[in-house]
């Protein structure tokens, strides 16, 4: 595809409301990893508007970076930028400088893959270097300059290092440097390939410095060193948890090694070894991050990248004394002409809101002002969009340098508004204000008086940028997101947000919104838990059942949890839970104690609408409602709110809370807790029956007829919207037009008790919404006639089968740190199978 249809195809993306598809895949889905919202924020370089990697000139008075996706040249003192590259439809990232001052070698991403490539400074001239579409990045040239050393997914799907020769025409003799090898531990955030990444070379050149997690269980590994001539001449230089960015690099006497870490902190900093691995020291401070660094030439200055103001920010500090440069852009020679485009946003009333925005310029390029925060989906659709969308949040009025020509623009505003889209063409260095009137299309107020909540945020998880309560506010007004649940959790060794822990409402909360500081319990073998309004602590250790580590007991499991946090008057939460459908039978592995709890009263919601498969996990709580098991609809985006590539963003996964129009944290808890509510990534729910709504029960001394009354608003179109009772779909709505909104009031028969509920989903992926597809779905009204609801003993059946993998799981661990401890978790399993048993024995053959 060339680079004119691929503007082509995005902008009409952007300015068409075409029926939603079903492509939507993975970014970079080449790459054979698990868990691709790790290493691809982590790791991959990210389209941000600050600086991202720099390489110092061999005369170390100037620096060539990446910022915006395209490289710049800036003198250390000067305030002027000049940029280097600006390709159509593509971002260019992580530069380094030929020894002779040349060229330099980068690497482009275009939506299909990562190539690298190398640009002549005296003629400007674009060379690619490797074709193919795999993920090529990290290239680091030796001190010659005649070979060059990088990490590629060619091959393989895995990240591992190559080395090639270099010359004018391109690069020769390619070739992994390790190859491949398969760990012999169980690993369950990496693959059990082994990976190499952060390639740099010793100043002799015949070494390559680079981290790799050779039987490491947890986290990205350590420290080696390798022979470029003998690959086999391979040695750990120190033992490290460097979570994908340490970056080593040697002094250029080749006395220090330099590299970045969290070392048993919150943030990343800048620490110093030796070539032998010395115990390593700390040369840099502070609650922030500070990473990808480089030495310049003559040693005496390190430049890095910080956000230690948010955004991402480039500094040279001088080794000795510590002195530091700020490299701030504060005027730009853009490579292409600009126009100035000025964006005023409001709501129905005309008063100014905050909303989310994506702009791609005539250049096929996403835009956004210098200083906010730009983030990237997760995954897109091939056949609509040449790449992933990306977006930032606009306080309601907000200026963009953005090349001249036709430019798309996309605003939305959370679920009660209709999408806005419009495409302007912007005029050589002019300025164009843009006014954006957003529509309303709300639920009609008779249906109750809802408040929005995303229960599972995560405002630091390692990302680019350094969020705080009073960013998270900012994000979530701009989402029209009334509540955030802070969710604090570990990643790997750290806890970021840990000391922001406090059982009230956060002093950053006001002006509409929320935020509650709560706690994600991180047992992947059990699954993970929601602790919402803990009254006292975190409960610590924040995870169990971490293979081959001092925590690797499966003891505390999620019941001990679950009481552990009842006691503070929290409420326990199943979040994220099902990615497929699940067969007891058939699965590899079953370890998951969502049954166990239920049966054992310790759950209270249910994430039906979070980052997991939203049917799948529907249809293993359809199974636990036949039962009898009250459990209501949550929902949660998982979002890692300090991203650049997340899965989000915050309230992209919602719940609606009737709470009578208040945000407290009572009458947030209580709703909940009682099951007002209804979960959504886009439509709107309304649901009366018999005039009770979701959470409520009805009563009825006989079988017969009850009226229902429903409405439905959406901000992009619906396939299917129905009424669920009992599991299976008693009526069906045809929704015409733009299948955006219905009204709709009748009568069920309903001959037996149970639950119904109402959901609305789509067949396939809309780019309108960042998710998987469209769903909506109302937590239950229960149904109480005085036969009871019908037995369900397959339902029974499926959990007492699936409590046997479990059960049969847990028994074969050997790492209980006590036989109590193993003797407790497999009786507490034991009573939930023989309860479901019992309830398959009731009744004749069920559904």
């Amino acid at each position: 595809m060339t680079s004119v249809a691929r503007v082509a195809m995005l902008t009409s993306l952007l300015l068409l409301a075409a029926p939603a598809g079903a492509g939507r895949e993975a970014v970079l889905k080449q790459v054979d990893l698990p868990h691709s919202y790790y290493w691809r924020e982590l790791y991959i370089p990210q389209l941000t508007t600050g600086p991202s990697g720099l390489s110092f000139t061999p005369d170390g008075s100037e620096l060539i970076y990446s910022m915006g996706g395209s490289l710049w040249l800036q003198k250390i003192g000067s305030d002027e930028a000049i940029e280097l590259t600006h390709p159509r439809a593509a971002y260019d990232y992580q530069p380094d400088v030929a020894p002779d001052g040349g060229s330099v070698l980068f690497s482009r991403y275009d939506g299909n893959g990562i190539e690298l490539w190398r640009l002549d400074l005296a003629t400007g001239r674009e060379q690619v270097l490797t074709v193919g579409n795999a993920v090529n990045v990290e290239p680091r040239l030796s001190p010659d300059g005649k070979q060059v050393a990088w990490v590629s997914t060619a091959g393989t799907g895995h990240f591992n290092l190559f080395v090639a020769d270099i010359g004018a025409d391109g690069l020769h003799n390619p070739q992994p440097l390790l190859g491949e090898r398969k760990s012999a531990i169980a690993r369950y955030y990496y693959s059990a390939f082994d990976h190499a990444l952060n390639p740099s070379w010793t100043p002799d050149g015949k070494r390559i410095l680079y981290v790799s997690n050779n039987e490491a269980a947890w986290g990205t590994g350590d420290i080696w060193s390798m022979a470029v001539g003998n690959p086999a001449d391979r040695r750990k230089v120190l033992s490290e948890e460097t979570s994908w960015d340490a970056r080593p690099e040697m002094s250029p006497d080749g006395k220090q090694l330099l590299f970045a870490s969290y070392h048993g902190r919150q943030w990343r900093q800048l620490w110093l070894t030796t070539p032998d691995g010395a115990a390593p020291l700390p040369l840099t401070f502070g609650e922030f991050d500070r990473a990808s660094a480089r030495w310049s030439p003559d040693g005496r200055r390190i430049g890095y990248i910080s956000n230690e103001r948010g955004n991402t920010s480039l500094f040279v500090q001088d080794y000795v004394g510590g002195a530091t440069t700020p490299i701030v852009a504060g005027k730009r020679r853009y490579k292409v002409s600009t126009s100035r485009l000025t964006l005023d946003i409001r709501d129905e009333r005309g008063s100014s809101v905050p909303a989310r925005v994506a702009v791609i310029g005539s250049d096929g390029r996403a835009a956004a002002p210098a200083s906010t925060w730009m983030h990237a989906d997760d995954g897109f659709d091939r056949a609509r969009q040449a790449a992933e969308t990306h977006y930032f949040h606009c306080p309601s009025r907000c200026t963009i340098d953005v090349p001249a020509g036709d430019t798309a623009i996309w605003v939305q505003r959370g679920f009660r508004y209709d999408p806005w889209r419009q495409k302007v063409k912007l005029t050589e260095g002019t300025d164009r204000t843009v006014p954006v009137t957003l529509s309303s299309n709300d639920l009609p107020a008779s249906f109750g008086n809802w408040r929005s909540a995303d229960l599972h945020v995560h405002m630091n998880y390692g990302g680019h940028y350094r969020n705080t309560p009073e960013n998270l506010a900012r994000q979530a007004r701009a989402e029209d997101l009334d509540v955030i649940y802070n969710l604090i959790v570990n990643k790997e060794e750290r806890v970021p947000d840990i000391g922001y822990f406090r059982p009230d409402p956060d002093p950053a909360s006001g002006a509409g919104v929320l935020i509650m500081h709560a706690q994600e319990f991180h047992t992947s073998y059990w699954g993970h838990l929601g602790l919402l309004h803990l009254s006292d602590h975190v409960l610590t250790p924040d995870f169990s059942a971490y293979r081959h580590t001092a925590l690797a007991s499966p003891f505390p499991h999620n019941g001990t949890i679950a009481d552990l946090a009842h006691d503070q008057g929290a409420l326990v939460g199943y979040v994220h839970p099902f990615d497929w459908d699940i067969d007891p039978a058939t699965e590899k592995s079953l370890t998951n104690m969502l049954p166990a709890d239920a049966a054992n009263g310790k759950v209270d919601y249910i994430e039906i609408v979070g980052f997991s498969d939203h049917k799948a996990t529907a249809n293993v709580w359809y199974r636990l409602l036949n039962l009898g098991f009250r459990l209501p609809a949550g929902a949660g985006t998982d979002a890692m709110a300090n991203y650049a590539s997340l899965r989000g963003p915050v309230g992209m996964n919602r719940v609606f809370l009737e709470t009578g129009g208040e945000t407290t944290p009572a009458a947030l808890r209580a709703a909940l807790k009682a099951g007002r509510t209804f979960a959504s990534n886009g439509p709107l729910l309304g649901l009366e029956l018999g005039g009770k709504r979701p959470g409520d029960t009805i009563s009825r001394p006989a079988p017969g007829k009850i009226g229902y009354r429903i409405a439905l608003r959406s901000p992009v179109s619906v396939d299917h919207l129905e009424l669920v009772h009992n599991g299976k779909v008693v009526k069906a709505f045809a929704l015409k037009g733009d299948r955006r909104s219905l009204d709709a009031t009748g009568e069920l028969a309903v001959d037996a008790g149970g639950w119904l509920l109402l959901r609305a989903w789509n067949d396939g992926a809309d780019p309108l919404v960042l998710d998987i597809y469209p769903y909506a779905t109302t937590s239950p009204i229960y149904l109480e006639l005085p036969s009871g609801p019908p037995a369900a003993p397959r339902d029974a059946a499926y959990f007492a089968a699936w409590m046997d993998r479990v059960l049969a799981d847990a028994a074969s661990r050997n790492d209980y740190r006590s036989e109590s401890e193993r003797e407790s978790t497999l009786a507490y399993l034991r009573k939930a199978r023989d309860h479901y048993l019992s309830l398959a024995n009731e009744g004749p053959a069920g559904r």
